[in-house]
């Protein structure tokens, strides 16, 4: 009942109002007036630390100061940020977000700064912040979608919604647990699935351990839901610092684990089922002993693994790990020396290389063909520590296969059968119905070789540093061995001949190791991407084109300066600049037809020598060719006049990310490169049009989010993984994307990067559905309009870019004759489009 009485209570007296204080006020305006005219002086560094001592003094200045404060922040860790003084640059974003904990703002922009350095977890705890205390802050959402992409991959999506994949663990784990396996070490625990699976199963004590920090707390909240907060004990740290007993209480009877990839052993799980072995795992089961006591004995689930391959050929792979034409917009590239993709395999282990990449190959673009029967390449038992331990020491294995159809070699394959117990299995096959996707050797060496029916391949496997390392060496054809590895020659019978003369053994040595000197000088490396483009002869063809037209309109307007051919006035040619991304041959193509300075922004020296050993294979001026980077002190500043008293003739951005999506802030590079062309000049691209289609396609859903709980073995999962959905799907291959097509494609966003005054944010679509069904996503391309009349396209079977696609939040049911209305909105490079029916017809929006 309330206190009633009037009598005061006794109490706190009231806090008496603080005292003015004249000095403190005089500190507070003086450092005010000062940070305000550090400010207009561009001294950021002073005018934060006068903004700190105000704010620290005076909080009653915050709003007022807020806006000034955020901006002298950010350019003074831009400065920080290009000399390299990270810790400091850190230390003033924790002091300003002491100042502002609840600043969306600066939240969003350290974690920017995060993301770049490598910190995902921490930049993702950052943009979620922000997005909690402002969930329309669009800057946050695209940037916490960009990091969901790689705090969480898409790869648990996909596994999650496998009910066959998770159904076999769970029953593999329920026998275990009921045979006497009570004791159950989860490595690798990623949402917990298996972990929780055990404890269902009856086990007495459950115990998990994940890596990663996003990973850990979403395990936490997902076992939490389902009631075993209590019961499973997980653990944010490498199974390989774990010990007895400091992290558990006792070794464990049942290790469950899927750390494993499309190359078995890329994860880590050979080293870590080793030391699993000897510090967490009770002894191995000794002989045929069945009534040993389960509970006292240790086992791994899965038990062991048999990896199979073939050699295949496929288009696709080839054009993204070697170089495939002779000519590129023109220009021979027979000078360009050995470009190599980094995915590169060889029997000796090299850090700078990644021994396969992976492809789904039921999806892979233009098909593949089959050039021999499976083989197998590997078996391995997880449950014999002697058989892990010596792996890595097992000798080169050479294998014989005999090819069955004719084709050109352009990778070895492989994939494998994870048995998780003596009954039960799973196939990561390209023929199976799987989330798994395939490893992917690649051939680099064959220069396009052919194999025949009646060839033997002969392939090297091996596991030298716990990778799993295949490597075609060689092809038998009538009897004569063909190598492929680039080794020195052999005799024509594959068997060496021995050398009676030392010296000349000597001379022949020092021969090879010349030769092999020369390799490692002309030897670049592109990434898979730049490969891709190199091959895409339609793209620099079309560069070549309107480079060629902008070029010759210039050369008209400045008839009374003519120049002729052996001019050397450089002061009277065009500049042109290339800010592509990477590698690129443009700045190259530009100033091959002639009175032309164009600049390259290539920064890896290795590029940048490539490139000048083809400007001189191609009689293109040394002093025709620069890069830009040399001349400037930073990349911020790379848009900029090439020099006092000129401008630049064209300047090409990079519009379109490989993934698919619009570059960040091209638009406001567009508009700054706009300000830097001389009368007639051009960017190129000069307009960008999004296509886009209505489809069905389950296969997004499955990649994009959980679906429900029924795949998940019955846990509550999907609530707390999903909130690491991302809208759209990128690296998309559109052409072999598993979908019923609902509509003819439709224009939905013009981008024009000459003229400002006509583009927008917002377009209102209509387009007529051709089928019944559901609108699932709306897959987008580019065309990519050079001039009014060229262009390339994302879609072609040629092109180096993916493509992306929105998946709605909820599928929209139409039927064939339904208007659909699309609201679609660009907002920097993230695009975003809602979908609902027109209840009355109206005309497609053009």
């Amino acid at each position: 009942m309330p206190n009633t009485s009037a009598r005061p209570k006794h109490g706190r007296r009231p806090r008496r109002r603080r005292r003015e204080d004249p000095a403190r006020n005089e500190l507070v305006s003086s450092s005010l007036e000062s940070a305000q005219q550090c400010l207009f002086n561009q001294d950021y560094g002073t005018a934060f630390v006068h903004y700190l001592l105000v704010l620290n003094l005076a909080p009653m200045f915050k709003d007022f100061a807020r806006e000034s404060f955020r901006f002298t922040l950010f350019k003074w860790t831009e400065e920080l940020d290009s000399v390299g003084r990270t810790q400091d640059l850190f230390d003033c974003y924790e002091q300003a977000l002491e100042l502002f904990p609840a600043d969306e703002v600066i939240l969003n922009s350290m974690g920017e700064h995060l993301f770049r350095m490598g910190f995902r977890d921490e930049a993702a705890g950052h943009f979620h912040k922000a997005l909690k205390l402002r969930p329309d802050y669009p800057e946050a959402r695209e940037n916490f979608y960009r990091v969901a992409n790689w705090l969480v991959e898409r790869w648990h999506f996909l596994m999650l919604n496998d009910h066959g994949r998770n159904r076999k663990y769970q029953q593999a784990i329920q026998k275990a647990v009921q045979s006497g396996c009570n004791t159950v070490l989860d490595i690798g625990t990623g949402t917990g699935i298996l972990g929780m699976c055990a404890k269902k199963a009856g086990a007495a004590e459950v115990y998990a351990c994940e890596l990663s920090k996003t990973m850990y707390e979403l395990a936490c909240e997902v076992v939490s839901a389902n009631g075993m907060d209590g019961s499973i004990k997980i653990l944010h740290m490498k199974s390989l610092e774990m010990e007895v007993p400091k992290d558990i209480p006792q070794r464990v009877s049942l290790v469950v684990t899927e750390t494993v990839d499309a190359g078995l052993f890329g994860e880590g799980i050979i080293e870590s089922l080793i030391h699993a072995w000897h510090h967490l795992l009770l002894p191995p089961q000794r002989g045929e002993n069945e009534f040993q006591d389960q509970s006292a004995t240790g086992r791994v689930i899965p038990a062991g693994a048999t990896v199979f391959g073939m050699a295949l050929e496929n288009i696709e792979i080839r054009r993204h790990h070697r170089i495939c034409v002779s000519e590129v917009g023109g220009l021979s590239i027979a000078a360009a020396g050995e470009l190599r993709s980094p995915v590169s395999c060889s029997p000796e282990p090299d850090d700078s290389m990644e021994p396969y990449t992976t492809e789904r190959l039921s999806r892979v673009p233009g098909g593949y063909k089959a050039l021999t029967e499976p083989f197998t390449a590997l078996n391995i038992d997880f449950n014999n520590v002697q058989e892990l331990e010596g792996l890595s020491s097992r000798e080169v294995q050479q294998i014989r296969m005999p090819v069955t159809q004719e084709g050109e070699l352009d990778a070895l394959a492989v994939w494998f059968q994870l048995h998780l117990d003596e009954e039960s299995s799973l196939s990561t096959g390209p023929e199976e119905d799987t989330c798994w996707e395939q490893g992917i050797y690649p051939v680099h060496s064959t220069g396009g070789f052919v194999l025949k029916p009646q060839d033997e391949l002969i392939v090297e496997v091996s596991c030298k540093d716990a990778f799993l390392r295949l490597c075609s060496v060689a092809v038998l054809r009538d009897g004569h061995e063909i190598r492929l590895d680039k080794r020195p020659e052999t005799q024509d019978s594959g068997n060496p001949v021995s050398n009676p003369n030392p010296e000349a053994e000597l001379c022949s040595a020092l021969a090879s190791l010349q030769t092999d000197q020369i390799q490692t000088k002309d030897f670049c490396m592109l990434e898979c991407s730049e490969m891709a483009l190199l091959n895409n002869q339609d793209y620099h063809q079309s560069f070549c084109g309107a480079l060629g037209k902008l070029i010759a309109q210039l050369r008209s307007k400045c008839q009374n300066k003519e120049l002729s051919e052996d001019s050397t006035d450089v002061g009277d040619l065009l500049y042109v600049l290339d800010v592509s991304e990477g590698f690129s041959l443009l700045s190259l193509i530009a100033a091959s037809h002639g009175h032309v300075k164009a600049y390259s922004s290539m920064e890896k020296k290795k590029q940048q020598e490539v490139l000048k050993r083809l400007a001189r294979s191609n009689n293109v001026p040394e002093k025709h060719l620069e890069f830009w980077l040399n001349h400037t002190e930073d990349e911020h500043g790379m848009l900029k006049r090439p020099s006092r008293e000129k401008l630049w003739s064209a300047i090409m951005l990079d519009c379109v990310e490989t993934c698919g999506l619009i570059r960040q802030k091209l638009m406001e590079k567009a508009s700054l490169a706009r300000c830097l062309l001389e009368d007639g000049g051009s960017i190129f691209p000069a307009k960008i049009v999004v296509h886009g289609i209505l489809v069905e396609s389950d296969t997004l859903l499955l990649e994009s989010a959980v679906q429900g709980q029924q795949a998940t073995l019955g846990f509550n999962i999907a609530p707390f993984i999903n909130q690491f959905t991302v809208p759209v799907h990128v690296f998309l291959d559109f052409s072999t994307l598993e979908c019923k097509h609902l509509s003819e494609f439709v224009e939905l966003f013009v981008l024009d990067l000459m003229d400002s005054t006509v583009n927008y944010t917002n377009r209102e679509v209509k387009v007529q559905a051709t089928s019944a069904g559901r609108i699932t996503a709306i897959p987008f391309w580019y065309d990519i309009f050079l001039d009014q009349e060229i262009s390339v396209s994302t879609l072609s079977k040629n092109s180096h870019w993916k493509q992306a696609a929105v998946v709605l939040q909820q599928p929209v049911e139409v039927q064939a004759g339904d208007w659909v209305h699309l609201a679609v909105k660009l907002h920097k490079s993230a695009m975003s489009i809602s979908a609902h029916i027109e209840k009355t017809p109206g005309p497609m929006e053009q």
